[in-house]
């Protein structure tokens, strides 16, 4: 990552690269993530392929999900103490206008800033959720609807005041037995900024383009386009019409990206 930075211009922008070695705070003590990896019992549901009688679908077995990166952005004040707002993009984004605007948008004393996704009902907090569950039932509107990580806005002023970290610390601790959810960070995030979430304009971040079918004119006026899903456009199985959308922005003569298996 620091070679890759550290021979390609941005035009200027300033770009630092950190290491989970240098935030001593991250240990078992403090994350839940970190600490349940140390129980045996999680260690065998997510690695030793073992099922358990078929019940939980293999998806929802995948190691990723209790990868530090994928729960980096729950403390994200504490990866960066001296900001004061801040605008998350995933990986798997193509950032294709300019972003600056969203620093001024008003998120009226809310957390995070996120375009919702409840156009459809499947997108509502009981697609994520288990509402069988009483503490969920008895917290969360099962037709609250659902927003998207991948780019938000968040006021970490706010967080900090608010002790958002501690409440992702709660629902992580009661998930322990993996009742709440099962599957990825949305679901806690979801329970974390319940009531701290701003919708933004969907033209700031459009979704879908590693799975379905989008409307180009929303892919047009979109600001950032995002790729989740399993069809990144880098692999095989990426969608051939949405390729090019990220492959304009890759430089094949660079000598780092011919030692990646693109395709």
């Amino acid at each position: 990552m620091r070679a890759w930075f550290g021979t390609t211009q941005f035009k200027g922008v300033t770009v630092e690269v950190q290491k989970f070695e240098d935030f001593k705070w991250l240990n078992a003590s403090y994350v839940p993530v970190l600490k349940q990896l140390q129980d045996a019992e999680t260690q065998s549901y997510y690695f030793s392929g073992h099922h358990d009688d078929d019940r939980t679908p293999i998806k929802f077995r995948n190691p990723k999900y209790l990868s530090m990166l994928n729960h980096l952005r729950f403390y994200i004040p504490e990866v960066f103490p001296a900001l004061n707002k801040v605008v998350f993009l995933d990986d798997d984004v193509v950032v294709q206008k300019d972003l600056s605007g969203l620093f001024s948008i008003d998120l009226n004393g809310n957390v995070n800033g996120a375009v919702e996704t409840c156009m459809e009902t499947f997108h509502r907090y009981h697609k994520y959720l288990n509402y069988s569950h009483p503490l969920i039932r008895e917290h969360f509107d099962p037709d609250a609807c659902g927003w998207a990580f991948g780019m938000n806005v968040f006021d970490l002023v706010e967080w900090r005041k608010r002790n958002v970290t501690s409440i992702y610390h709660y629902w992580q601790e009661k998930n322990v037995d993996r009742t709440l959810w099962k599957l990825g960070t949305l679901p806690p995030g979801l329970l974390t900024f319940y009531g701290l979430t701003e919708p933004l304009d969907p033209t700031w971040h459009v979704l879908g383009l590693g799975y379905t079918n989008v409307d180009p004119h929303l892919i047009q006026k979109g600001a950032v386009l995002h790729f989740n899903g399993n069809s990144k456009p880098w692999l095989k199985i990426g969608m051939e019409k949405y390729k090019p959308l990220w492959e304009k922005f890759v430089d094949y003569s660079h000598p780092l990206l011919q030692q990646c298996n693109f395709h």
